[in-house]
């Protein structure tokens, strides 16, 4: 390749590069992204495609122009220990950890073994991650080098994606490695990725001309055939000709490594040269291929025990000199993934575990990690060790990695001699599966658990967690029954807290998709039936989401009581669950406080986890109160938690919500668009909740439009109780639209009749919102002699917590005054109205309020220039907790960013608002 090319910012690609044949392009993308100062990629292909020497070269690159360079790689070795790799990337920085804001440094050294505490969020220790990086780089841009990222351990690779998503305002470029291989941990799917192809027929044959130039034309040829263009096959089947079977090398061959895939041909040539060297370097190069760690000391120490006699480092100079490892006075590596790979492959199942033997009888004075390998060391049950890995667990937790704990449970249950001590730790493991909302990890342990009799209460919290990740199918009574049985028999048995768990999960099938009434109600009164249980906010959430008509009073009152319990209300989950019952049953006003309350709690404790379920939540609830600049805020970072968290990012719920702010806001072809998604998505599947959320969307923006006669059709759906869109709670929201629909066409008195036929089934169920929308309908579709008296009814309402209501209903009113001549009276409310609408940003409404102002006789105010309209959602964020009096350290730590973040986007923040300093942020949100 061209040695001098160069980079986008004009700095000369590192000469070391100049050995890469073929990677001309890729060079020049990596040189952008150091040149540019911030942000992240991911270089993924084949074993053997040149990942990692590009990653090499990059380091290189960077140390020449000033980087500090942090690496970590990724073992294929088991990664027992939680955050291993972050421990690698800042062993040499851990003295910058208490610059580091004190949760941020307790959980940081927690998660790393260095102080003993509570079990650290790792959301908080991510967050710590990325600090310790940007206060790294207010010195030097940092270059972050992570090699084979898929065997990262999952706490670190976490934390690692979780700094990747930030990167771009701080100098710090993160470049990772990643193998595109069946059954390997792919990298995570939003992180910008380089794909590395296989070298072209020119390149594979410059590359072999220089690393042989002696080659025959023939053995050249076999050489790039039985290559494939992979530069590593290249290197090392040239460098073993001609002690290597010409016919292994040949595409097409029947030798008998023929069918095996260019990997395991590569492992094959690798592992080719131990067998020839000496049995103490053999079992060196073992205990080094199993051992997590790369320390030199440790590792011929465990292969002493195993060879029988001391080694010293003579021994691990065969396989440095025969190209397979390297190592110095400290640390022991694998030249080449490769290597170890094609090492544990070639071993027997007895030497395996001889050599984890050996580390567990070396590792005395580390039970944990000793604890481990002696798992790893044995071919039949043994409880002593199935119960200390048990308590290991519980260590994997306190130091922030459920996904360890769950490990370390599954080798538990395979060394059970007992099956219900196997079903246990699997349950138990599914548990933290659950946890982390891993879907697929809880089925697969829950299929193993299965295979073995279980006691009542395990079966029953098996029920529980397969259950739980469903949301039923519509009509389908026999789930819901089936859990509250169990739940019945798990709250005989003692249990109630398993029992309410089981009834919460199926209330959610009921919300989600109708179920019949019966079922409702047995969900309900099994839930009453709990012993002691009113107290606790599963109780409350489960009436609520099982029956909110019928339960809406008796959840407002248990609502009520709790916010006057201070123990009960100080915990994020408890808030969080009696928020979901007030939005529930339409309680929005005792919703929006609770669910805010819960948000504030998971920001400050970093439990990112939950904080998705809660914005998604406030999405709706604030729509309907009508701060809809918040609904929006909530929606995009609900978005970005659920991609860090790993949670699927509730494409229905997400397109829903969305679809509902365009039509609000006058953009009724994006709403329509969503619309039609979401019921494509969904009419199969027949989740009658959402789809009534479209409908209502689709009747909402065809209004906006102008279409009046297809708006109320499709409102009227809403009410059809034989019909794909009924659902009785999400009907509240499609009341007053369905009136406004009526008038416009003319329809006012089989709206009523529709109305009418909905009052019957909802009772006299007092939820707030169903009775705003109710007011506002009896008035606008009230016969002229009563609209006077019906007006003066809904406005006389407690509207102060529902700005958009209140707005609807004073255009409604003073278009009604208008209409009759009353045109001094009408302006009041009108000027009122367009006020709010202008605000939240309902552009439609607002519109329709200038316009019929205009009529009245005035002339409407000019449109105000907002210019907090310009921000993005988390710019408007970042600019409210500013004006707040926050501190940009403050914000970061709140919304997960770095300070050098909110620093950047208060820069761009300020111009937008035409203000110069952050003092004048606060007159310049006061419209808000």
């Amino acid at each position: 390749m061209g040695g001098a090319e160069r980079v986008q910012s004009g700095a000369p690609v590192s000469s070391g590069t100049r050995m890469l044949v073929g990677r001309d392009a890729e060079l020049r993308i990596i040189g952008r992204l150091l040149s540019a100062g911030g942000g992240a990629l991911v270089l993924a292909g084949e074993p053997g495609i040149g990942k990692t020497s590009l990653l090499s070269a990059a380091q290189r690159q960077a140390e020449q122009s000033g980087f500090t360079v942090l690496t970590v790689a990724g073992s294929e070795a088991s990664a027992e220990v939680p955050f291993q790799g972050l421990y690698q990337l800042f062993a040499g920085s851990l003295d910058r950890v208490a610059d580091l804001p004190v949760a941020q440094s307790r959980a940081l050294l927690t998660a790393l073994g260095l102080r003993k505490g509570p079990a650290p969020q790792p959301f908080l220790v991510a967050l710590a991650t990325l600090d310790l990086l940007a206060e790294a780089a207010a010195e030097a841009p940092v270059l972050v080098c992570v090699d084979d990222l898929q065997w990262v351990d999952q706490p670190s690779a976490d934390a690692l994606a979780f700094v990747a998503r930030r990167l771009g305002y701080d100098p710090v470029v993160l470049l990772a490695t990643s193998r595109t291989h069946a059954g390997e941990r792919p990298a995570p799917a939003d992180l910008a990725r380089l794909d590395l192809g296989r070298l072209t027929e020119s390149d594979a044959a410059a590359l072999l001309r220089r690393v042989r130039a002696d080659l025959d034309p023939a053995a050249r040829g076999r050489i790039l055939a039985g290559a494939e263009g992979n530069p590593l096959a290249l290197v090392e089947l040239s460098t073993a000709w001609p002690a290597a079977a010409p016919d292994a090398l040949a595409q097409g061959s029947t030798a008998p490594s023929a069918g095996l895939t260019l990997t395991g041909r590569l492992e094959r040539a690798f592992v080719g040269r131990l067998r020839d060297l000496p049995r103490t370097t053999r079992d060196a190069v073992l205990v080094a291929a199993v051992d997590s760690g790369d320390e030199l000391a440790e590792i011929l120490a465990a292969a002493s025990l195993l060879n029988g006699r001391r080694l010293t480092t003579d021994a691990l100079e065969p396989a440095a000199g025969a190209g397979l490892i390297r190592f110095d006075d400290m640390r022991v590596r694998f030249r080449h993934p490769l290597v170890r790979s094609g090492v544990l492959q070639a071993a027997t199942p007895h030497r395996l575990r001889s050599a984890h033997e050996a580390l567990a009888r070396l590792l005395t004075d580390d039970p944990y990690r000793a604890t481990w390998h002696h798992a790893l060391a044995l071919d039949a049950p043994d409880e002593v060790v199935a119960a200390r890995l048990e308590t290991n667990h519980l260590l994997a937790l306190q130091r922030g990695s459920a996904l360890t704990a769950i490990q370390m449970l599954e080798r538990a249950a395979e060394l059970s001699p007992d099956p219900a001590d196997a079903a246990r730790r699997l349950l138990l493991a599914a548990e933290h599966g659950f946890g982390l909302g891993r879907a697929d990890l809880v089925r697969r342990l829950l299929g193993t658990a299965a295979r073995e009799d279980l006691p009542e209460l395990e079966r029953a919290r098996m029920t529980w967690l397969e259950e739980i990740f469903e949301d039923g199918v519509p009509g389908d009574a026999a789930p819901v029954l089936a859990l509250c049985a169990v739940a019945e028999r798990s709250a005989s048995a003692g249990d109630v807290s398993l029992a309410l768990n089981l009834l919460l999960g199926a209330a959610l099938r009921c919300w989600w998709a109708e179920p019949g009434r019966d079922a409702r109600s047995r969900v309900v009164a099994v839930t009453r039936g709990l012993p002691g249980a009113e107290g606790d906010p599963r109780y409350v959430a489960a009436i609520a989401v099982a029956d909110p008509i019928r339960q809406a009073a008796e959840v407002r009152r248990l609502l009520v009581r709790a916010g006057q319990d201070a123990e009960l209300t100080a915990e994020a989950d408890n808030l969080r669950l009696l928020g979901m019952a007030g939005h529930a049953v339409g309680e929005t006003a005792l919703a929006a406080d609770y669910l805010d309350r819960a948000e504030a709690r998971l920001r400050a404790q970093g439990r990112l986890g939950l904080l998705p379920h809660v914005l998604g939540m406030q999405v709706q609830v604030r729509l309907d109160v009508g701060d809809w600049l918040l609904a929006a805020q909530a929606a995009e970072e609900g978005h970005r938690l659920a991609v860090d968290t790993g949670q699927p990012i509730w494409s229905a719920g997400t397109l829903v919500g969305d679809a509902k702010v365009a039509a609000l806001r006058g953009d009724s072809g994006t709403a329509l668009r969503l619309a039609d998604e979401v019921e494509e998505q969904l009419l199969p599947k027949g989740i009658d909740d959402l789809l009534a959320c479209a409908q209502l969307v689709r009747g909402i923006a065809l209004l906006v439009e102008g279409r009046a006669e297809e708006s109320y059709a499709a409102l009227a759906d809403l009410f059809d109780t034989s019909g794909p869109y009924w659902n009785q709670r999400e009907s509240f929201g499609g009341v007053g639209f369905l009136a406004d629909a009526a008038a416009r066409v003319g329809r006012r008195a089989e709206a009523r009749e529709i109305l009418a036929g909905a009052r019957r089934g909802w009772g006299d169920c007092p939820a707030a919102l169903l009775q705003i929308n109710l007011q506002y309908a009896d008035a606008v579709l009230a016969e002229e002699d009563e609209a006077q008296e019906a007006f003066q009814r809904a406005l006389a309402a407690d509207l102060v917590r529902w700005p958009w209501p209140r707005a609807r209903l004073d255009l409604a009113y003073g278009s009604w005054l208008r209409r009759r001549r009353r045109g001094t009276e009408s302006r009041s409310p009108l000027r009122a109205a367009l006020a709010v609408f202008e605000v939240i940003g309902a552009r439609p409404w607002a519109e329709s309020a200038r316009a019929e102002l205009r009529a009245a006789g005035q002339r409407p105010p000019a449109a105000p220039q907002r210019d907090v309209e310009q921000l993005t959602p988390q710019e408007l964020q970042i600019a409210r907790l500013a004006a707040d009096g926050l501190s940009n350290r403050q914000i970061a730590e709140q919304l997960y960013l770095s300070p050098r973040t909110v620093g950047s986007h208060l820069y761009r923040i300020f111009p937008k608002l035409g203000i110069t300093a952050r003092a004048q942020l606060a007159e310049a949100l006061k419209v808000l």
